[in-house]
């Protein structure tokens, strides 16, 4: 990774699309993590978008919603084919 790895950093409204792996991908990869743990804990969605996205779904529910969403298909395509990315990132940059 080139981009520092945050334990808790903030996040924007939507997380990256696409195929590629971005600097916010790298920079949010725990923040990927934890959402995937969430789910597989069965939590509440707007309890893990208060912890994990600093987002307050009191405030603006469907905004709040959009994010969470979006940050959670992002997780789950990481860890589907994201991840490979990765690793074929840092294999040529060590070639």
């Amino acid at each position: 990774m080139r981009v520092p790895v945050e334990l808790d950093p903030d996040v924007d409204d939507l997380a990256p699309t696409g195929n590629d792996i971005t600097p916010y991908d790298e920079q949010h990869h725990v923040t990927y993590l934890r959402l995937l743990d969430a789910k597989a804990d069965g939590a509440d969605w707007k309890e893990v978008a208060q912890i994990v996205l600093h987002r307050d779904p009191v405030d603006d529910e469907a905004q709040t919603r959009r994010c969470w969403e979006s940050h959670l298909a992002r997780a789950e395509w990481f860890s589907r084919e994201g991840y490979r990315r990765l690793l074929e990132q840092d294999a040529a940059d060590e070639g």
